[in-house]
């Protein structure tokens, strides 16, 4: 009968103990005072000196005390890996521990002076595959302090306090979630919002460094030839970390991003062999990386990635969160980007009126000089004046008659060019094209002391173009590329074939059936500022003190009118290149 009291005497106390946690639970769901509750019940009711909650970190998989009773500031940060000490070893097997004597047992370490007794119990949440989470442990000065019912209490305790820990976290979770949900539509918000792309980055790598509480955040983009990753925007970086040069994509952990389209997460940057700069991340104090791809349409522009000061192992809400962000970056330059090219289509269209005005201006102007250009040669034939062959006079009559020709000439190239909007075709061969215009050329290079060489590739096929337009093309580069040196130079006029491959690309190749003409003409001039170079074809732009600023946009004009493309390459004193191709 005394048993069965003490039976049922123990039940009572565990109901007890149970009903306190319960009620502050359902009273809070902070995790912090739900343990604190847990413990104090705990070490209460045992009659423990000092007990302890450590919870396992899933980045680092090391035991962290959360809560304690009765020991000091340096105790509490101790840190134990899973199986070192009794609460590891219990951390390890999944079972509970009860130590009569740890002075005794090997496996016991020392936290607290004139501990005897120790009890530890494992944190298991059943929903979860049993997954442990922590160790619920109690201390005692006394030795064979904890009973059998003393570690069944604890047991039950443990298990009501890991469902009830596991429950705070989920509801942390979700609170999390929804806060980073509403973060990420505000930034949302805030960069579609814009069109300026570089504001655009600035606070891309600003709210990636917030949301995901990093020490710093990098925003890198592929550069035109598509195989360096370029530093376009950070956060919380030093002058060293922003001024470092381009990545290859082709040898560099975070150009495996970009070719992969594949996100890569790395434990400690400082200690990879891939990463290219770690003597830069000790010194930035950069350990974790998460970085994930910017995706248009079906590949990477450019890679999001984001560091944190301490060894962390990102989570899938984390990468999913980044890669959001990544993903409205990439449709947010994209925006930008067709925005820019709006602006520039109108800004064309509006050129081209210019042009067409002038186009017509030109045509009046034409007409009203050949009218009285008509009456001044038909008057001077009926002169029929003639003197002598001794006579200086014959040569000066010589001279007027050429010069009414060349006006006449110079007025019939105005109109046919203002009326003629399509060029006339023919089958034209480049090279002996650009041949007759070096030719005239020749005195304007030798002035300028600008040394020549050609290179053009034999058996190029013939052209269907307008050989006077062409000619004009070229004529206009390259006396532009004389005037660009004037102390001298070298001008190098290449021809070259591009056929066509079933990709679309063009390769350097033999004349095949299909394909197009390379015109290069490279100069050691002065070059082009990126500033000039931004609007280079557009009418009335000239870097020459003498020039009309019609040159390049009549050039232009020509090239597209032929279903060609031109492209320029240039630097300041080093030179200009431009690139003419013309269809076959």
């Amino acid at each position: 009968m005394p048993r069965a009291r003490t039976n049922d005497s123990e039940k009572l106390r565990r109901l007890e103990v149970l009903a306190r946690v319960d009620r502050v639970f359902n009273s809070s769901l902070e995790p912090e005072r739900v343990l604190n509750l847990i413990l104090r019940e705990a070490v209460h009711v045992m009659h423990a000196t000092s007990g302890s909650v450590a919870l396992i970190d899933p980045h680092t998989q090391l035991l962290e005390i959360a809560v304690a009773i009765g020991l000091n500031k340096k105790a509490r940060r101790l840190k134990l890996p899973i199986g070192r000490g009794v609460t590891g070893w219990v951390a390890k097997t999944g079972k509970p521990l009860r130590v009569s004597d740890v002075t005794v047992d090997p496996r016991y370490v020392s936290v607290r002076r004139g501990v005897h007794s120790e009890l530890a119990v494992p944190l298991i949440v059943p929903q979860t595959r049993d997954r442990l989470i922590g160790v619920l442990n109690v201390d005692s000065t006394r030795r064979d302090a904890f009973r059998a019912a003393d570690e069944e209490l604890l047991v039950a305790l443990a298990n009501h306090a890991a469902q009830i820990i596991h429950n705070s976290w989920l509801y942390a979770a979700v609170a999390q979630k929804a806060t980073q949900l509403e973060a990420l539509f505000g930034v949302a918000q805030s960069i579609i919002s814009s069109l300026d792309v570089e504001e655009i980055l600035r606070r891309v790598a600003r709210e990636a460094c917030r949301l995901m509480d990093s020490k710093l955040s990098s925003l890198m983009l592929l550069n035109a030839a598509g195989d360096r990753l370029e530093l376009r925007a950070c956060h919380g970086a030093s002058a060293d970390y922003t001024n470092r040069p381009p990545l290859s994509v082709d040898n560099s952990l975070l150009g495996v991003v970009v070719r992969r389209c594949k996100t890569i997460q790395v434990h400690n940057v400082q200690e990879h062999d891939q990463f290219r700069h770690t003597e830069l991340a000790r010194k930035e104090g950069l350990v974790s990386l998460l970085s994930v791809p910017m995706i248009s349409g079906d590949k990477a522009i450019g890679a999001l990635n984001v560091y944190s000061a301490a060894t962390y192992r990102y989570s899938d809400q984390d990468t999913k969160l980044l890669a959001g962000l990544a993903n409205l970056a990439a449709i947010a330059i994209d925006n930008a980007r067709l925005h820019r090219k709006a602006v520039e289509v109108e800004e064309q269209l509006r050129q081209n009126e210019r042009l067409s005005a002038l186009g017509l201006l030109a045509a009046e102007i034409a007409h009203e000089i050949r009218n009285p250009l008509t009456v001044i040669k038909m008057l001077f034939l009926s002169l029929d004046l003639k003197f002598p062959a001794d006579d200086p006079r014959d040569r000066d009559i010589e001279v007027i008659s050429e010069k009414m020709e060349q006006l006449n000439h110079i007025v019939d190239r105005v109109l046919r060019f203002a009326h003629s909007a399509e060029p006339t075709f023919e089958l034209v061969d480049i090279n002996d094209l650009i041949a007759d215009v070096l030719l005239l050329a020749r005195h304007a290079l030798a002035h300028q002391n600008v040394v020549l060489k050609t290179n053009f590739a034999h058996n190029l096929p013939k052209l269907r173009a307008d050989r006077a337009q062409i000619e004009q093309v070229c004529l206009n580069l390259i006396l532009n590329a004389a005037a660009a040196m004037p102390d001298g130079g070298r001008l190098i006029v290449a021809t070259a074939f591009q056929r066509s491959s079933p990709s679309g690309k063009f390769t350097r190749t033999p004349p095949g059936s299909s394909g197009r003409v390379l015109l290069t003409f490279q100069d050691t001039g002065i070059g082009i500022s990126p500033e000039t170079q931004k609007n280079l074809f557009a009418p009335f732009l000239t870097t020459k003190a003498r020039g009309t600023g019609l040159g390049l946009a009549i050039v232009h004009k020509i090239v597209e009118s032929h279903g060609g493309a031109i492209e320029v390459e240039s630097a300041p004193k080093k030179g200009t290149t431009f690139r003419i191709l013309l269809p076959v």
